[in-house]
């Protein structure tokens, strides 16, 4: 090609392009990285416990409703009688329920991976209705009912994280045993108690208190189960996230953990309702649906090594657009010739951090390999751009400037929710920096071809008339 910054553009463009596929396979990596940490996290879920989901207390009977019913048979002219049964669960939920939960996050590490285990210890305060509201009542008339006696249960979503539990009703002690026997919440701890208190809990209500210890992992649960429930939650862990569909009602966040507290009532929810009609529990990130709404709290890692690394990893090309800029500032004002290998030298150790942060990050957190492998690329490409650019006054310019953005990427990486409005901020500031700089740059005359001679101006061919008689009366002398 005759243009030479025809040419230069498009080999530039080749060597992005390149570097581009370079950048993708280091996403690749890091990918692959985050799934071997998830699994690692899982295999810690396996041996201690997952996630839990508390459900309790709840008081509940199996009950089978018997009737005769009389048919008609006109063989022997007469009716007979046949017995008809129905068989149910007869579920109450508390009128009040009081919950405190003391949540201790502790880091549990399975080869180079680290995960949260949550050790949960919790108080909960029932209040049942008094009457006879456990007692079923018939759906035909004289009909015959009997029942089991009344269970009050616990159901949590994996029992293999329970190291302790006690519970106290209306005074009395009782032990705890595995199992609920509800025909959906099947998972958790039961009290079986006798016959005769459901004549002392008609006129004197039912009180239970019960406090049970678990541990799990990543996520806590809660069922606002109660006609009226509040529930408290301290911990020692800073960075919480509250999901499901019920916000706190306060939330407190410190040097030392976070505290929140949620008052919910059967008007705001219909979770009591359905957990009497035995439907399954919400799962996460599923919209209330004919299912039983939870309290969600996520104890999230806000220094994934993998997931800053991953966003990182999306500035590359941005890096690598704003470098091959200044290298092409220096080339057009302080005329100089950058080759396009140079060029892919310098992207590469610009792609070569990113490779750089998420392996270091395994072994020494995210923030130190973050500073490492951003001081040894600043000081490489500080050294290259010494002596590509001619003397180390245009070098160490170049080296600050990457510097700089390093800085401001680690700014954008901690501020998640304005991390765009920064970075197009970053953009238009070099914008227009680039425009300042070269708005007295003529771009033909930089850019034409030296190998072709230039045309004359007008006045020189005027001048060159003017003398070339006499000129040649000279030379003819």
């Amino acid at each position: 090609m005759k243009n030479p910054l025809t040419t230069k553009l498009l080999t530039l463009g080749a060597v992005i392009a390149l570097l581009a596929l370079f950048l993708q396979m280091i996403q690749g990596i890091i990918s692959e990285r985050q799934m071997y940490r998830n699994q690692a996290v899982d295999s810690v879920s396996q041996a201690l416990a997952g996630p839990q989901t508390l459900l309790g207390p709840m008081l509940h009977m199996a009950c089978v409703e018997t009737w005769d019913k009389r048919i008609s048979t006109r063989e022997q002219g007469a009716d007979r009688v046949q017995e008809e049964r129905r068989e149910f669960l007869q579920a109450i939920v508390p009128t009040g329920l009081n919950i405190q939960n003391l949540v201790t996050a502790e880091s549990r590490s399975r080869s180079i991976y680290t995960t949260q285990v949550l050790q949960t210890k919790a108080t909960l305060k029932a209040q049942f209705e008094q009457g006879d509201a456990l007692k079923p009542k018939g759906t035909m008339a004289n009909s015959r009912m009997q029942c089991g006696s009344p269970i009050l249960m616990l159901a949590l979503d994996d029992p293999r994280g329970i190291r302790h539990a006690s519970a106290r009703i209306n005074g009395t002690d009782y032990k705890l045993k595995a199992g609920t026997f509800h025909p959906t919440y099947k998972r958790g701890m039961h009290v079986q108690l006798p016959p005769v208190a459901l004549n002392a809990a008609a006129a004197e209500g039912w009180q239970a208190e019960l406090v049970i210890e678990f541990v799990g992992t990543q996520q806590l649960n809660i069922v606002p189960l109660g006609d009226t429930t509040l529930i408290r939650m301290d911990s020692n862990w800073r960075h919480p996230s509250f999901a499901g569909r019920f916000a706190p009602a306060e939330r407190k966040l410190h040097s030392t953990g976070f505290s929140a507290d949620w008052r919910l009532t059967s008007v705001a929810t219909d979770a009591p309702a359905l957990a009497k009609e035995a439907k399954p529990i919400c799962e996460p990130h599923q919209g209330a649906k004919d299912c039983v709404e939870t309290v969600q709290v996520n104890f999230i890692d806000p220094v994934n090594a993998y997931t800053l690394s991953d966003r990182a990893s999306k500035y590359g090309l941005l890096f690598i657009a704003l470098s091959f800029v200044a290298l092409g500032m220096f080339e057009v004002m302080k005329k100089l010739r950058v080759h396009p290998v140079q060029y892919l030298l310098a992207g590469a150790a610009l792609c070569t951090f990113f490779l750089l942060l998420v392996s270091l990050s395994e072994h020494i957190g995210f923030a130190r390999a973050y500073a490492a492998g951003a001081c040894a690329t600043v000081l490489l490409l500080t050294y290259y751009a010494s002596h590509m650019l001619g003397g180390k006054l245009r070098g160490l310019p170049f080296g600050a400037g990457i510097a700089m953005l390093y800085a401001f990427l680690y700014v954008l990486l901690q501020l998640e929710q304005t991390a765009l409005v920064m970075g197009s901020a970053l953009l238009f500031i070099v914008l227009a920096l680039v425009m300042v700089l070269t708005r007295k740059i003529n771009w033909y005359a930089q850019f034409s071809n030296n190998t072709s001679t230039p045309p004359h101006p007008p006045a020189v061919v005027e001048m060159l008339h003017k003398w070339q008689p006499r000129s040649m009366y000279r030379a003819v002398q």
